[in-house]
């Protein structure tokens, strides 16, 4: 097996689901006593946010890129940046780091294309919504057309994943609001949703709505250990993986 680098603690709430995927996974693949060889760099992420409220992202992906150098230079393969918004400096850090980075992003198409759906609603944080970075992906590579919120409901979403969901507070009011977004979406013609942020299965599951949600953080994990296996990532995806949740 190939060994996973993972950037994480941003938040760690969603790195931990990441570790226990990842393992869920290569256990369930190669049975027995399997587990994932991965390496791990939590960042302290209260910096990373204030960097991000001073729009200062030369100075994350500075410092994402060496924590990723760090994880080559320990003997991860590749890279993985356990968060949709830093996605935004993929490309400083997979050229500082030096080894490749899988997107979060490519996944998730994947997924999109293999459940023959070509109109989402994303939902994330207020910079992976507006932000080219992650929607122009989708469409540029996989020819998914992205719906997105209003701006006054992504800044409700944004503030309730940043002041919410990355401390750990999980709120019944806050998941009407997340469901209330999801079905405007709907209406406006998105056939499934892409959770994209990695913290938002926290509060928003299957038994929730009965729109396909594509969940970024276990398409991200499932896919990391197809690659640490070297598996087709086409043949790997059979009924048992938790790819896709229905409701």
């Amino acid at each position: 097996m190939k060994t996973i680098g993972i950037l994480g603690g941003m938040s760690w709430e969603s790195t931990i689901l990441y570790y226990r995927l990842m393992n869920e996974e290569v256990r369930r693949r190669l049975g027995g006593l399997h587990s994932s060889p991965i390496l791990l760099h939590s960042v302290d992420f209260a910096g990373v946010r204030s960097l991000m409220q001073e729009e200062r992202w030369d100075d994350i992906g500075r410092l994402l890129g060496a924590a990723g150098k760090g994880l080559a230079r320990a003997g991860a393969a590749f890279l993985l940046i356990a968060t949709n918004t830093m996605h935004k400096v993929a490309p400083q850090v997979e050229a500082a780091a030096g080894i490749p980075l899988l997107h979060i992003a490519d996944p998730t198409g994947k997924a999109l294309q293999q459940a023959d759906i070509s109109r989402i609603g994303l939902i994330g944080t207020a910079h992976t919504m507006r932000g080219n970075f992650y929607k122009g992906r989708m469409t540029k590579r996989f020819g998914i057309d992205v719906l997105t919120p209003s701006e006054p409901d992504m800044a409700v979403l944004d503030r309730i994943i940043f002041d919410e969901l990355c401390r750990g507070v999980i709120q019944e009011t806050s998941r009407r609001e997340f469901l209330r977004v999801i079905e405007t979406l709907h209406e406006r013609g998105a056939e499934g949703i892409v959770l994209g942020c990695t913290e938002i299965g926290l509060l928003v599951s299957p038994e929730h709505t009965p729109l396909p949600l594509f969940d970024t953080t276990i398409l991200h994990a499932t896919a990391a250990v197809d690659r640490s296996l070297d598996t087709d990532e086409a043949a790997a995806h059979t009924e048992n993986s938790p790819h896709v949740r229905h409701h």
